[in-house]
């Protein structure tokens, strides 16, 4: 099993695009998905383009497409596994990125209000305290906190509680890695709670409108789940812990300034959020690298061994 999964996926037009009678690009079959080049000529080597991924999503029809990949099948696909490896004792992380205007905010968030259409986030609550009530007994008790925040201009805001407009600082503990300081942890009981404190956060959450994007999120959000199973035995009379944090992350769009029109502030929020998805790739490409080297070196041994 790979420790990192990536999943793509291309939504329907928008009310701006039918406007323009803009062309899909895209197919998509299986996990392979195809951008075809409309600069290039049809049929030349370079007018297509292949690439493979775990997941490939047809969201781009209506519902009625046999096709059509719905909000359930992606959490299906990657949310119920991400909550099973943090039952299993695993930090976890899902992360949504691309394109200002791409459907982040519908993949991760959806609308919780309209039946069919939430999000990993909601649906991945709501399958937790199904499984905690399915589960929890006199030897086995469970504890939940979450904290939600966005990252605005480079700046930490604590969405559960807007009221404080400073800036938090991100800390480096020796042993539990970075935090943020003073950053609210809110236990919660139900998925009732947890629904009341991530629409808090979400009206809290700074979007603002670009030519791109009538809603587009400005700062990146973080939702973290703090999940702690507690085990005790009845043989030996000794308690157990095991401690799990699911990160969710809906990351602003990356986008161009002569594309969105921003100016001004919009300008502003357009670089910080860049600048910050840049040094996101060099991490990843990084922790990439560092990986593509352990295979080599495992190779490497067991032909030496051979």
């Amino acid at each position: 099993m790979s420790s990192v999964k990536v999943a793509v996926r291309v939504r329907p037009f928008n009310s701006r695009e039918i406007s323009r009678e803009s062309k899909c690009i895209i197919d998509m079959s299986g996990s392979t998905t195809a951008i075809t080049n409309p600069k290039v000529p049809p049929g030349t080597s370079d007018s297509i383009k292949r690439f493979n991924f775990d997941y490939s999503y047809w969201s781009h029809n209506q519902p009625s497409d046999r096709e059509f990949s719905t909000q359930s099948m992606v959490y299906t696909d990657i949310g119920e596994e991400m909550l099973q490896h943090s039952f299993d004792g695993y930090n976890v992380c899902i992360f949504a990125y691309g394109q200002t205007g791409a459907g982040k905010s519908y993949t991760m968030m959806g609308k919780q209000e309209s039946e069919g259409q939430e999000g990993i986030i909601p649906m991945l609550c709501k399958d937790l305290f199904r499984r905690i009530k399915e589960t929890a007994s006199s030897e086995l008790q469970y504890a939940v906190e979450v904290s939600y925040m966005e990252i605005y201009c480079e700046r930490v805001r604590d969405l559960l509680n807007p009221k404080n407009k400073g800036n938090l600082k991100v800390r480096e503990h020796p042993a539990l890695g970075p935090y943020v300081e003073d950053l609210s942890k809110l236990a919660v009981t139900s998925y009732e709670d947890i629904h009341d404190l991530i629409d808090e956060g979400n009206k809290a959450r700074t979007v603002a409108a670009t030519n791109m994007n009538e809603t587009s999120s400005r700062s990146h959000a973080v939702f973290t789940i703090f999940f702690t199973q507690r085990r005790h035995d009845k043989m030996t009379d000794l308690d157990s812990e095991k401690v799990s944090k699911i990160s969710l992350v809906d990351l602003a769009g990356s986008e161009r300034a002569d594309s969105t029109g921003a100016k001004g502030t919009r300008l502003k929020e357009g670089a910080n959020i860049n600048k910050s998805l840049t040094t996101l790739g060099k991490v990843i490409s990084a922790l990439a690298e560092i990986v593509s080297i352990q295979i080599h070196i495992c190779r490497h041994i067991n032909s030496s061994e051979q």
